[in-house]
């Protein structure tokens, strides 16, 4: 399949209510044309009802949606520019897969040797040459996944919004087909538009995450930042794990801020304004190490005992108790550390790898 021309994605103040249920309020995000940028949160925060409200299969009950500086949430969804690919495939169960994949082109009236090239073009690029007389009972998840995505590709959508469309696949599958579709965005270099509730699925797919809770979104950026730079206690916790650790501020100056975490002194570079008493710090347990001497400057060592461990294939987890706080450390290296229960420790933290949240 030839690129396709992609599209730049605006939200302007997007809100949406089912009677006096807000499911969606005042969002706003500019999504880049050509990335792959995905909405990230619990069930029930209002994700898909703004992917919907995208689509044009929900009306907008304030704020406006601009598709390449044209204003669209006033269009038809047919006529909008987007597809949509539903989280259980959608397909026509009395169509084969040539027909369910040609669907769209039949309604736009387009003739049909055009019709069966583009059709066999998008089944080649999916992978499924061959399969078109098969039914969608008569294909695995992986293949109805396929053809919902040819579905959508065939009719050259400026953005492509896809509503969760890994979650019914087993976990093999589903880490398989992330790839897939990655690829998949790449090469088409078309704008994609993906919801899902899996962390580690956004941060290992996307250019861009908005992350949502409650209709709102809470912190928009690229899965770095949203990994490494939380804007609140709940975003640190809601996209993996995280040490969080309130800590009295003991001066500031200079564009940096003293500190004492569980007692020992902490300083980091701060370029905002006077800062409260306490602070909130976020530290994730892969940032952690462990070692059985004190760590050296700048690194602090914090003392403490393994209350227990846990082996999770690729790293070991420890829970470290000090100080009256349990702290959970990541090991890479499962092997590396052979401490009991109750082995004496110290975490060594260097202050890069420590993050302020105000």
């Amino acid at each position: 399949m030839e690129r396709q021309e992609p599209g730049q994605l605006r939200l302007v103040g997007v809100s949406k209510r089912f009677g006096a249920v807000p499911a969606v309020e005042d969002v706003q995000v500019d999504i880049p044309g050509g990335s792959f940028t995905t909405l990230l949160g619990p069930s029930g925060c209002g994700k898909t009802t703004l992917l919907r409200v995208i689509a044009g299969f929900h009306d907008a009950d304030a704020g406006a949606i601009y598709l390449d500086g044209r204003r669209i949430d006033d269009v038809p969804a047919h006529k909008r520019g987007t597809a949509m690919v539903f989280q259980d495939y959608a397909l026509f169960p009395r169509m084969n897969v040539h027909d369910n994949v040609g669907y769209g082109l039949r309604l736009a009236k387009v003739p049909r040797s055009e019709l069966a090239r583009r059709v066999s073009e998008t089944l080649e690029f999916v992978g499924l040459t061959g399969l078109e007389r098969r039914w969608p009972d008569e294909l695995s998840g992986g293949q109805q996944q396929r053809v919902a995505l040819a579905r959508a590709l065939i009719v050259r959508p400026r953005v492509l919004l896809l509503d969760g469309p890994l979650s019914n696949l087993d976990a093999h599958l589903r880490e398989r087909m992330r790839w897939e579709l990655r690829s998949l965005q790449q090469q088409l270099g078309i704008t994609f538009v993906y919801v899902t509730h899996d962390q580690s699925e956004a941060l290992a797919m996307s250019d861009w995450i908005a992350v949502i809770d409650a209709g709102r979104v809470m912190q928009w950026g690229s899965p770095s930042e949203i990994y490494y730079r939380p804007c609140s206690p709940f975003m640190a916790e809601f996209v993996g794990s995280a040490n969080l650790r309130t800590a009295p501020v003991v001066a500031q100056q200079d564009g940096r801020v003293s500190l004492m975490l569980d007692g020992s002194p902490l300083e980091l570079p701060f370029q905002g304004g006077r800062l409260p008493g306490e602070v909130v710090l976020c530290i994730r347990p892969e940032s952690i190490v462990i070692a059985t001497t004190p760590a050296p400057l700048p690194s602090i060592s914090i003392p403490g005992t393994v209350a227990r461990r846990a082996f999770l294939g690729a790293i070991m987890r420890y829970w470290i108790n000090s100080a009256g706080h349990e702290w959970v450390v990541d090991q890479s290296d499962p092997g590396a550390l052979a401490q009991p229960h109750g082995g004496v420790v110290y975490l060594a933290i260097h202050p890069r790898a420590v993050h302020l949240i105000t």
